[in-house]
């Protein structure tokens, strides 16, 4: 019998999925327990329309990444913290202060998840990389110049 699931079921499938399982499985132990549902014409028709409509915004959100990645790759982000005399940090540059700082001067709001940056501890320049969805990534530049006091 051919169900489709509507929640996860642990050795059978993932919610949404369209699965052929024994008749008496579904009818004692998913249908009851509305776990799943029969596999009709009209179901079939909903779960393709919404799996449609995912892939579209899944495409949307590609298109979305690829349009921030090409605005910021190769950018320069300039982030100011205090230093000691020989440039040292007080601390270290973080990639949320990066992300704020992107946030500042480029006016994208980038998750800090996203930026994958080593601790800055001295001043200078970095390199440092931004990971879109999947695969799209951008290369930046970070400039930690001291702050003026």
């Amino acid at each position: 019998m051919k169900v489709v699931l509507l929640a996860d079921v642990k050795g059978t499938g993932k919610k949404d999925d369209l699965v052929n399982v024994s008749d008496g499985y579904a009818r004692n132990y998913l249908l009851p327990r509305k776990l799943a549902i029969i596999a009709d014409s009209k179901i079939m028709n909903e779960l393709k329309a919404k799996n449609e409509a995912m892939e579209h915004h899944k495409e949307q959100e590609m298109q979305q990444a690829r349009k921030m990645a090409e605005s910021i790759e190769g950018k320069t982000v300039k982030v100011e913290a205090k230093a000691g005399s020989a440039g040292k940090l007080f601390g270290a540059v973080t990639s949320k202060e990066v992300a704020e700082a992107i946030s500042d001067q480029f006016k994208l709001d980038i998750d800090k998840k996203k930026i994958e940056i080593d601790d800055i501890k001295a001043l200078g320049t970095y390199s440092g990389l931004l990971k879109f969805t999947s695969g799209i990534t951008a290369n930046i530049y970070v400039v930690v110049e001291q702050k003026e006091k």
